[in-house]
């Protein structure tokens, strides 16, 4: 032990502070006892390090934890010398004259510790859901989807080299993004792959910044970072939804062209003429399909269900740019 350590007091406490149950102190108290009869050292001095109740005549008294200087842990037996630098304890162990060789962080552990930094995390968090968000809005994968790909590839592999994530995380994210892949892609609108996306990422991304054995200090610093990215991610859209439509630089993102009216552009006309008129299914309406009335084709939609190719159709109605139908009293054959 080096001068002006000390050793002791190891009575387990809660993250509040406070001691724990019996229990744990039991479990601990056995630990410490075995520990010091494997060393050949007194298993009551290592007891009463941890258990106030544990008395040692002319060591320590009873309701008070048992803490050494360096100098009585010498004189107990408790450390095998006092030394005062690292040139001392290779005397001490009669290893002078061998070779030493230090080890220094190198640029890889430097970028993961970066990477993996409480102030850094939320950078990368916000930059990956951003460029998610950007790819979605735009019609094929570009810079912003790489970007944001590269961000929360940053995020999870520093995690996992610094064994905060572990394949339970890499594994939620998979899914999540395999859900968000078909919410793009397959599914119009926002459903249940959404949520799940949402859903799977938000927790692989919370489990790979507490830990495996996280403490309320590590869910603080955790929630702290998640807030920190969501307030990031909202400021950002907030300010490009305020700011890209009076851009100059960045306006050309923006589709300012109207087909109106007045540039010549009508929707089709209403064709009330058509109601009550009769025609003839030539495709199945399932519930849409096409029927033939005299001349004219019309794409149009049963109002009862299936329709079978054949049947006499009358139009009920025009609604929402389409013909609505109902079978006819006379049908013809398919």
């Amino acid at each position: 032990m080096t001068p002006g350590s000390s050793i002791g007091a190891a009575t387990p406490v809660s993250g509040a502070g406070e001691k724990t149950s019996e229990k744990i102190v039991s479990a601990m108290r056995s630990e410490f006892r075995a520990l010091a009869e494997r060393r050949g050292l007194d298993p009551r001095i290592a007891e009463s390090m941890v258990d106030e109740t544990i008395e040692i005549d002319g060591v320590i008294e009873e309701g008070k934890l048992l803490t050494l200087t360096a100098q009585e842990a010498v004189e107990l037996n408790v450390a095998a010398a006092e030394v005062a630098d690292l040139d001392t304890l290779l005397e001490q162990l009669n290893l002078a004259t061998a070779g030493m060789e230090t080890v220094s962080i190198n640029w890889a552990e430097s970028l993961v510790r970066f990477l993996s930094n409480p102030l850094v995390a939320p950078i990368l968090l916000s930059v990956g859901t951003l460029g998610l968000i950007i790819e979605i809005k735009t019609p094929s994968f570009g810079l912003a989807g790489l970007t944001g790909l590269l961000a929360l590839g940053a995020f999870f592999g520093s995690h996992l080299l610094v064994g905060l994530a572990g394949m339970e995380e890499i594994i939620l994210l998979g899914v999540g993004m395999v859900a968000l892949g078909i919410e793009v892609f397959l599914v119009p609108g926002f459903g249940i792959a959404g949520i799940v996306a949402i859903l799977c990422i938000g927790t692989a991304t919370f489990m790979a910044l507490i830990g495996a054995l996280p403490t309320w200090g590590d869910v603080s610093r955790a929630s702290g970072i998640m807030i920190a990215a969501a307030a990031i991610v909202a400021g950002v859209v907030f300010t490009l939804v305020r700011q890209l439509p009076t851009s100059r630089r960045w306006s050309g993102i923006l589709l300012r062209a109207a087909t109106d009216k007045e540039s010549g552009y009508v929707s089709e006309p209403d064709r009330d003429d058509l109601i009550d008129a009769v025609g003839v299914a030539i495709t199945d309406l399932r519930p849409s399909g096409t029927i033939q009335v005299g001349d004219e084709r019309l794409d149009v939609v049963s109002d009862t269900g299936f329709i079978a190719k054949g049947t006499r159709v009358r139009i009920i109605r025009w609604e929402g740019y389409q013909h609505l139908v109902e079978p006819a009293d006379e049908a013809l054959p398919a």
